[in-house]
């Protein structure tokens, strides 16, 4: 028999998951996924701004501090891949306004700040995540916010 066919909320974060796999991070690899009229606009993951040295090359501060997840994110050298969707939708001209952004991990409180700014309308995100003051804004936004758990390869 055939495999069911996945709805749009597995299939989208399905390819978050693959998006992940470029993650130069050493801590966690987080893909994300923007999405509009079931089109793909975005795509990003967590790694250090274009030219400079990834935290799989040189190491990670955070990690050498053991500072716990969810703090201290100004000493982290990666964009996050929330941010990273945004910041090539605009680089690229193209606009998120009332979009889906689909997450592998659940947005941090600076990411949050982004996804409210940028008119995202809707969150789906796969696991949660030590700092809940993210979902706390957007919440607050009026953005709707689905937790979607995705299983591990």
């Amino acid at each position: 028999m055939p495999e069911k066919r996945p709805d749009l909320d597995d299939y989208f974060m399905e390819i978050a998951k693959v998006v992940s796999k470029r993650s130069t991070c050493l801590r966690q690899n987080v893909g994300a996924v923007i999405v509009k009229d079931k089109r793909i606009l975005s795509t990003g993951y967590n790694g250090a701004p274009m030219g400079l040295p990834h935290c799989l090359d040189i190491g990670c501060l955070r990690e050498q501090l053991k500072v716990p997840s969810g703090e201290r994110h100004e000493l982290c050298r990666a964009v996050h891949a929330e941010q990273n969707a945004i910041i090539q939708a605009a680089y690229h001209g193209v606009s998120i306004k009332g979009a889906i952004l689909y997450t592998t991990h659940q947005p941090c409180i600076m990411c949050a700040k982004m996804i409210i700014n940028a008119g995202i309308k809707k969150v789906v995100y796969g696991s949660e995540y030590a700092d809940e003051r993210g979902i706390e804004f957007l919440k607050e936004a009026g953005i709707e916010i689905v937790y979607h758990p995705v299983g591990e390869d």
